[in-house]
Parts: structure tokens; C-alpha cells; sequence
């Protein structure tokens, strides 16, 4: 009874909420680079350092997204995100010709202020989730939440109407943009 209630009673235990396995030790890692390139992000005085360090965050929610099984998420995150809003970040500080090197005015002295606000809101928005999920479990049987059927499921059945409305102002912002700049050739 030894030889197999030892085994069963090895093969019963589960890991615990702060099991680690290797799949846990990357997250954690690549968690920590994207908490390091998005406080760069923020911190540094050039604006094209800033856009670089901010395509490492981003990069780094993919790789985080694909460690959770939301591959469909993960390569939105890189073609949207990436591929698109940083490159339309870049060739807005190129055609707006920002300052490529240091830049002065981009520190206002309000440091210890921001970083106070920062503090607040992260520890709020902590209290907030934790609270928010601290009995639910998910649910393994069905379909992955990461994956396509179940993303456009949740998307297209609950967040049509936002998801409209930002394709709208995303127009407008557009439409805006290009009034503003055929305003200035003209007056030149």
C-alpha cells in the first residue's frame, strides 16, 4: 500500500496558485523587460527614443499574449500596435520635425507629482482587478479565451458599438489632419 498510495497521492497534487514552471518564469521575465522599456518610454527626453522603447512595450504585451494562448491578441497587438501606431507616431515627429535629440521642454519639473499620480492610479487599478477576479477561475472546457472564435465572438456580439464609434473618431482624426496640413501649404 506504500508503493501506490505514495504515488497516487503524488499524482493527486496539483500546482498551487504560486507554482512555477518555466512557462511562469518567462512571463515573469518578459513582464519585467516590458515594465522596464515602458518606464523608459516615459522617462526619456528624446521623442524618437521614447517611440523605440515604446515599440519594446509593445513587443513585449505580444510575447505576454502568446505565453497566455491569445495568439490571434498577440499578432493584433504586433500588426496594430507595432506595426501600425508607431509608425504613425514616428512619421508624426518626422513631418511635425521634433527635435530628434534631446529635448529640453520635454521635462516640465513635475516629476515627484507624476510620480505620485502614477503611484496612486497603479495601486488603484491593482485593488481594482485583484478585487474584481479574486474568486473566478477559468474555465479550461471550450474553446481558449485568446483564441479567434471566442475573440471575435466577445468583440462582435458585446463591443460592436465602441468598436464603430472608434473607427468614426479614427476618420475624423484622419479627415482633421489633412485639413490642418492643405490650411498650412495654402497660407504659405
Amino acid at each position: 500500500m506504500t508503493g501506490t498510495g505514495i504515488s497516487t497521492a503524488a499524482q493527486a497534487v496539483t500546482h498551487g496558485f504560486l507554482s512555477t514552471s518555466g512557462v511562469e518564469i518567462v512571463f515573469l521575465l518578459v513582464g519585467l523587460v516590458t515594465l522596464g522599456a515602458a518606464v523608459i518610454t516615459v522617462t526619456t527626453k528624446q521623442l524618437v527614443h521614447a517611440a523605440l522603447w515604446l515599440v519594446v512595450a509593445l513587443g513585449g504585451l505580444a510575447v505576454e499574449y502568446l505565453l497566455l494562448t491569445a495568439e490571434f491578441i498577440a499578432w493584433v497587438q504586433v500588426l496594430i500596435y507595432v506595426g501600425s501606431v508607431v509608425v504613425l507616431l514616428l512619421f508624426g515627429l518626422m513631418l511635425t520635425r521634433a527635435p530628434i535629440g534631446r529635448s529640453p521642454d520635454a521635462d516640465s519639473g513635475n516629476r515627484w507629482a507624476a510620480l505620485g499620480v502614477a503611484g496612486a492610479a497603479a495601486a488603484a487599478l491593482v485593488w481594482v482587478v485583484v478585487d474584481a477576479f479574486r474568486t473566478t477561475w477559468i474555465d479550461l472546457g471550450g474553446a481558449p479565451q485568446g483564441s479567434t472564435e471566442v475573440s471575435g465572438e466577445i468583440l462582435f456580439r458585446h463591443w460592436v458599438l465602441p468598436f464603430e464609434a472608434l473607427s468614426v473618431l479614427l476618420l475624423a482624426a484622419l479627415v482633421g489632419a489633412i485639413v490642418l496640413s492643405r490650411r498650412k501649404k495654402e497660407e504659405r
